[in-house]
């Protein structure tokens, strides 16, 4: 793989909390045009790992790498303009909005204008063209004008997904994007996000293992805040160290 198909790197990467360590020593990388899951159960540091990553809080050591720039001291919102989307475990979008004025929004945050102050926000053409284009890419574009708050869970979950969209990201961190969902729309999710790989690198943080193994290019296992294992589906299923740390299975 080429070095420049990384997009985002973590090197070494720990946090602590007083005397807990959270996440200890983890290195990690995602490649445009993959999907990379990381599993592990309540308590592994997967989300504690994905907040350092997007940049809710720094790493108390290592280095965070994005599109080969050293990111580490830098907040989340300068991730975010330098193309780094992500969503939550909970939803964070804005009920009583359209769907289109929710992908509106997110669009408007990632390309401020100040100095446009005095436009109304419907003429500006960047944000509508891009909220427009992401929820398509999400599959909401026969819902654009449908209250954010009446849209079934499946459906707010894309629309997450479509306000990460609408800031023009390179990579995507989805935090547990399936939680709760049925059947039906967890086929949805999954192929929107077969579809997103495209042109993306995306990490995935999920507990539908049947999911994961069937979208993911690259599996990180993570067990007490360390990283066990790390390789395509066929390699986790067969590593004893992860049936027995994971999956509870005897030697």
């Amino acid at each position: 793989m080429k070095q420049t198909d990384i997009l985002l790197r973590g090197i070494n990467i720990t946090r602590r909390w007083g005397g807990l360590v959270a996440v200890n020593d983890v290195s990690i990388e995602l490649a445009r045009g993959t999907v990379h899951a990381v599993i592990g159960t309540n308590g592994a540091g997967k989300s504690t790992l994905i907040n350092m990553l997007s940049g809710e809080f720094p790493p108390s050591t290592g280095t965070v790498e994005l599109m080969g720039q050293d990111v580490t001291a830098w907040p989340q919102a300068r991730r975010a303009r330098h193309g780094l989307g992500r969503s939550y475990q909970r939803n964070t979008i804005y009920p009583s909005f359209s769907v289109f004025e929710n992908c509106r929004l997110a669009a408007q945050a990632a390309a401020q204008k100040p100095w446009l102050w005095w436009q109304p926000a419907h003429q500006c053409a960047y944000s509508t063209e891009a909220a427009r284009d992401a929820a398509t890419r999400a599959g909401l574009d026969g819902m654009l004008e449908r209250q954010a708050g009446m849209l079934s869970h499946g459906q707010k979950r894309q629309l997450e997904i479509a306000m990460c969209l609408a800031t023009k990201p390179q990579v995507l961190l989805l935090d547990e994007p399936l939680a709760g969902m049925g059947a039906e729309e967890t086929e949805r999710m999954l192929q929107l996000l077969d579809a997103l790989r495209t042109d993306h690198a995306v990490l995935l943080v999920e507990h539908d293992m049947d999911a994961v193994f069937r979208i993911a290019d690259v599996i990180t296992v993570m067990v007490n805040g360390v990283k066990i294992a790390s390789g395509d589906a066929e390699f986790i299923r067969n590593s004893q160290e992860v049936r027995t740390a994971y999956l509870g299975e005897g030697h």
